[in-house]
């Protein structure tokens, strides 16, 4: 599947294919025990079309706890954007005998203004992480929804049982405000450990 803007092919078959001169790095954010990790209006605004986020070896305090994100139209005040999504993973054990891909309704969201899941079960072992990316489309409109997308993985522990899972999200944010702020945080503990980078991608 193919992300386009502007007839400009953005990442294709999860390659990433925009060049360097139109991916801007705005800011890193590191986690060292953080209860989360935010980004607001200074790099959030009208300035680029496609926000991108990379989660580079986030690592939680706590086992087993899914990394989560939500949005906010009042740059941080709240994080409360209704939100319309699919979550789906991939997954397969160590031991090569419990494999599946699924859809989880459980973890999806049907106009909620909750954290969206967007790991599985993430394990807090010194060797264990999550790493992936979220792009957000267009997010300083006032006309349309706010589209996102995440492929996330996770070397997750699972009642006792070490796993990779590859999880996909996709969604919006139902408002036509302009969404200014993001939050990142796990479903319990801290972020013991990680760092989040956030790049503007120029339109064509």
């Amino acid at each position: 599947m193919a992300i386009i803007s502007d007839g400009t092919t953005i990442a294709d078959a999860a390659s990433f294919s925009v060049g360097l001169g139109n991916m801007v790095l705005l800011n890193t954010a590191t986690a060292s025990s953080s209860a989360s990790l935010s980004f607001n209006s200074t790099y959030i605004n009208s300035t680029y079309p496609i926000y991108k986020f990379e989660f580079i070896d986030i690592h939680p305090a706590t086992n087993s706890a899914y990394f989560q994100v939500n949005l906010s139209i009042d740059n941080g005040s709240n994080y409360n954007v209704t939100k319309t999504t699919t979550y789906f993973h991939a997954y397969n054990n160590e031991a090569g005998d419990a494999n599946a891909l699924n859809y989880d309704p459980a973890r999806d969201l049907a106009q909620s203004t909750s954290y969206q899941d967007i790991s599985y079960q993430t394990g807090n072992d010194n060797d264990q992480s999550t790493s992936g990316n979220l792009f957000l489309f267009n997010p300083s409109s006032t006309t349309f929804i706010k589209h996102f997308l995440i492929n996330i993985h996770s070397y997750s522990d699972v009642s006792g049982t070490d796993y990779s899972i590859n999880t996909y999200v996709g969604g919006y944010g139902n408002t036509t405000s302009a969404v200014n702020a993001i939050n990142f945080k796990f479903s319990s503990g801290n972020i013991d450990a990680g760092q989040i980078k956030l790049y503007g991608i120029k339109g064509s």
